[in-house]
C-alpha cells in the first residue's frame, strides 16, 4: 500500500478496518442448528423458536460472528444465521457481478416469508440492514447496524461523495485480486490488530479472510465504500439502532466516534444511537455481554 497517494493510503486503512468484517469460529451451537434455505447468494441456518431475528454477518465474514449471541438468543427467538455466497468459504459463482445490492435482494426474498423479522447486521450487513428497511419497510420490523455506517466513504469527512472514493475502491478492489497468498495473507494480520482486541480471534479472523473467493471480495469492497444510502435516511418509517464502537487504546477516541455516528445518522428520523466503549469493531467479541444487553433491549 506504500504507493498509493496519502488521500488513497487513508481510504485504504479506514475503510477497509471499518468495512472488513471477518468471522471467528466460536464452537459448535447448543442448539439444534438446521440449514433451511441454499441459493446461490446466501445460505441461511436457523435455530430457535419464537419472534424472528435475521443476523447479517459483513464483509468477508462468516455466519460464526454471530453464533454465540444465536445460542444466547435461542431459546426466545427463532433467530435465522446469513452466510453470504463468496466468504468465507461460501461459493461465489457471480464472476466480477455486483454484490451487494443482488446480495440485499436475496436477504429481502428471505425475509418476506418470515413475520416481518427483526435484523441485526454487522458493518456491510448493517449497511444491508439499512438498504432492506429503505426498499421494502413493510417486511422488517426494526434494523440494528453495528459498527457500521450508511456510508463508509464518509470516514474521509463530510463532504466526500460516492464518485470521489469510487476510484480508491477499484484501485482496493484490484489489490486484492492482484496481490499474491503470501502478501496477502500479511496484509490481513495487520489489519486484524486493528478490528479486535480479542487476541484469540485475530488467526481466526486471517483464516476467514483466506478462504474467502478473492473476486468476491474485491467486487465486493468497491460496492461497499462507494454504496451511499444516506438520501434516505429522512423517509425511513423503521426503527433503527446504531451501536458503535470506541476504545482509547489503539481504536477509535469516544470523541470522534461520537461525532461521526451523530453527523452520518442525524437524517434518520428516531434513530437511537448506542456507544460501546473499550471495544474495536467486533464489538461481539470485545464486549459480548454489552453487546447481548443492547440486542435483548431492541427486541424488546
Amino acid at each position: 500500500m506504500t504507493c498509493l497517494n496519502p488521500v488513497s493510503r487513508f481510504v485504504v486503512r479506514i475503510c477497509v478496518v471499518a468495512a472488513l468484517c471477518v468471522g471467528v469460529p466460536v464452537g459448535t451451537a447448543k442448539a439444534e442448528t438446521v440449514q433451511i434455505v441454499t441459493t446461490d447468494r446466501m445460505s441461511v441456518e436457523v435455530m430457535g423458536e419464537g419472534p424472528d431475528v435475521i443476523l447479517i454477518p459483513g464483509y468477508a465474514s462468516s455466519r460464526e460472528v454471530w453464533r454465540p449471541l444465536a445460542e444466547a438468543l435461542a431459546p426466545d427467538y427463532r433467530v435465522h444465521l446469513v452466510q453470504l455466497a463468496g466468504f468465507a468459504g461460501e461459493p461465489w459463482s457471480h464472476g466480477e457481478g455486483a454484490f451487494l445490492r443482488p446480495a440485499v435482494q436475496g436477504l429481502i426474498r428471505y425475509a418476506v416469508a418470515l413475520e416481518r423479522p427483526a435484523v441485526i447486521g454487522h458493518s456491510m450487513g448493517g449497511l444491508a440492514g439499512l438498504m432492506m428497511a429503505q426498499q421494502q419497510p413493510e417486511v422488517v420490523s426494526k434494523v440494528m447496524s453495528v459498527d457500521s455506517l450508511p456510508f463508509f466513504g464518509a470516514m474521509q469527512g463530510p463532504q466526500v461523495t460516492a464518485e470521489q472514493v469510487a476510484p480508491v475502491a477499484r484501485q482496493m478492489g484490484a489489490m486484492i485480486k492482484a496481490v499474491d497468498e503470501t502478501m496477502f495473507r500479511q496484509q490481513q494480520l495487520m489489519t486484524a490488530s486493528g478490528m479486535m482486541k480479542d487476541e484469540a480471534g485475530r488467526s481466526a479472523m486471517v483464516d476467514w479472510s483466506m478462504t474467502s473467493d478473492r473476486v468476491a471480495l474485491a467486487t465486493a469492497i468497491v460496492d461497499v465504500v462507494t454504496t451511499d444510502v444516506r438520501a434516505g435516511l429522512a423517509g425511513m418509517t423503521t426503527p433503527v439502532w446504531a451501536v458503535y464502537a470506541s476504545d482509547e487504546n489503539g481504536g477509535t477516541p469516544a470523541a470522534l466516534a461520537e461525532a461521526m455516528w451523530q453527523r452520518e445518522y442525524a437524517p434518520l428520523p428516531g434513530v437511537r444511537l448506542e456507544r460501546v466503549d473499550d471495544s474495536r469493531h467486533f464489538i461481539m467479541f470485545d464486549q459480548p455481554q454489552k453487546m447481548l444487553d443492547l440486542v435483548r433491549a431492541f427486541l424488546d
